[in-house]
């Protein structure tokens, strides 16, 4: 990339990324009267302009393998341990989540890894400010769904705790233009065209820059370095045009999502040298939130899963380790006839494959997708496949090791995680409550493909290794989010999280930015 750096008067606050970190940090900066300028890698979207032809990768992908100059809406990244999905764009993770905002049972804050100030208690109040600020709550009672009646019913039948679980979704019309009330068309995790999702552009950002706060697109953050008395100089790249230019921040707070906040700490680290004592546990404690997906076809009932929001009901599995909680996503029609059409396969007949085409599928999947073979259902009835109104998705999330370790092999970022080998006890209990589910709907199960045949995880809430800690022995910010050793650096999205959660972890993670947030705001 061209060397072309340019300064300017430093801002009170540079925040990266415009995920619920980021936009939760520059909110409450703003309000507090602070200059703040974010850095956002990824675009604008507009409801209308979500991508939904799959065969356009360009909008569909952020810089995958056929085109690195891509600037879609999906990351796909594929590592050594797992494979994580992530967003790019103003908003960050809120334009493709399911929407679930869940306050944790206060076990999960029990382990020693989080620090003493950190328990359910605490956190309330913090929960409660995410709460009003994104406006959530469950489905209306009132709507008739089938697949929540189900699943319910699933639950009832095993003798399982399950609610409806608050989502950030204006479940009637919000009175703004380009905006409407959900459609019930099972389009959250694709980017809601209704505008009927919360997303953060809608609220914390929308806030951020009605108090006088900057966002600039299409800058790609490389490394941060200390700016003397200034603060942090922030280096970054034009996503356009491939220029450098650098911001300076009295205070910096990195909120680039686990991967962003990883690699532009390893490359500080690392390549620039402008952080060489940070922690030597960055990296350590990764977490894929136990995140295990598996599919249920064949079911005796027609479920009409493309009606309703993506995920609707919950069940809990927290009365007895290993803790992990269920639910059953869907997509909209066309989505789900694919899946459907894909059949089912326990993986021993491909487990002959190489290790080392698992993080090929980083480039392969996106060239699948560019080919049309993702766009239409499979025209020969695979093994295992039935019709896609008997079909629902069951995600599992739990309370993995968080034993992964990200690094930085000297050009990219990798994680090394024996995650089946390490959470044998959690996986076992996950896939027979998955097949307990599918055994009531008369159906059939197996799990994702990718863990049928490489025994690995995929999954979308990637958290820790920048993890909150005491000391600089143990972690690599302090509970106030301030980096060991570098004060006025911070960090504030998923990589400060400590273990796995065992819920959807979105409200944790804004809850405790929240907290950071508030303690920036109140310093001198």
């Amino acid at each position: 990339m061209s060397r072309s750096v340019s300064e300017s008067q430093p801002y009170d606050a540079v925040v990266v990324g415009s995920g619920f970190g980021g936009a939760i940090t520059a909110c409450r900066l703003a309000e507090a009267g602070r200059s703040v300028r974010i850095l956002e890698r990824g675009r604008r979207w507009a409801p209308k302009d979500f991508p939904r032809d799959v065969e356009d990768t360009d909008t569909l992908f952020w810089r995958h393998a056929q085109d690195p100059a891509a600037r879609g809406l999906f990351e796909l990244r594929f590592f050594s341990g797992l494979g994580v999905v992530a967003a790019a764009g103003v908003g960050g993770g809120s334009l493709i989540y399911a929407n679930i905002h869940i306050r944790p049972d206060p076990i999960v804050f029990d382990d020693p890894r989080w620090p003493e100030s950190y328990h359910r208690q605490a956190l309330d109040p913090y929960y409660d400010r995410v709460r009003d600020k994104l406006g959530i709550a469950p489905v209306p009672p009132e709507v008739e769904l089938a697949k929540r009646q189900h699943y319910s019913a699933a639950a009832r039948s095993h003798g399982r705790p399950h609610f409806d679980p608050d989502q950030a979704v204006a479940w009637s019309d919000p009175g703004e233009p380009g905006r409407s009330a959900c459609q019930h068309c099972a389009e959250c995790e694709f980017g809601c065209r209704y505008g009927a999702k919360n997303t953060l552009d809608f609220n914390y950002l929308r806030t951020a820059e009605e108090h006088g706060a900057r966002l600039d697109t299409g800058c790609i953050v490389r490394w941060v370095e200390p700016a003397g008395s200034a603060g942090y100089r922030v280096v970054f790249e034009e996503a356009a045009t491939g220029r450098v230019a650098s911001v300076v921040g009295k205070r910096v707070v990195l909120a680039a999502g686990t991967l962003g906040t990883l690699e532009i700490l390893f490359r500080s680290r690392d390549e620039a040298a402008g952080l060489p004592e940070l922690s030597p546990r960055l990296g350590y404690g990764f977490s894929g939130n136990g995140d295990f997906l598996g599919s249920l076809q064949n079911a005796k009932v027609d479920l009409k899963p493309w009606h309703g929001p993506d995920v609707t009901t919950v069940m809990r599995f927290f009365d007895e380790a290993p803790h992990f909680t269920l639910a059953a996503p869907t997509f909209n029609r066309a989505t789900m006839a694919v899946l459907a059409s894909l059949g089912q396969t326990d993986g021993r007949g491909l487990r002959w494959l190489p290790k080392s085409l698992f993080r090929r599928l980083e480039s392969l999947i996106p060239w699948a997708f560019r080919k049309g073979f993702l766009s239409q259902p499979v025209a020969r009835r695979l093994p295992g496949a039935g019709p896609p109104e008997r079909m629902t998705n069951l995600f599992a999330i739990g309370r993995d090791n968080a034993g992964g370790r990200a690094h930085w092999n000297g050009r990219r970022l990798d994680i090394d995680w024996r995650f089946a080998e390490e959470n044998t006890e959690l996986v076992a209990a996950m896939i027979t409550a998955m097949e307990k589910v599918a055994r009531h709907y008369g159906g059939t199960f197996a799990p994702l493909p990718t863990w049928s045949i490489f025994q690995k995880p995929l999954t979308v809430h990637p958290l820790g290794g920048c993890n909150l800690s005491a000391t600089a022995e143990t972690g690599v910010v302090d509970p106030t989010g301030q980096v060991h050793g570098y004060p006025g650096l911070y960090v504030a999205d998923g990589s400060v999280i400590p273990t796995a959660i065992g819920f959807h972890p979105v409200m944790t993670i804004s809850a405790v930015a929240e907290r950071i947030a508030e303690g920036l705001a109140n310093a001198q």
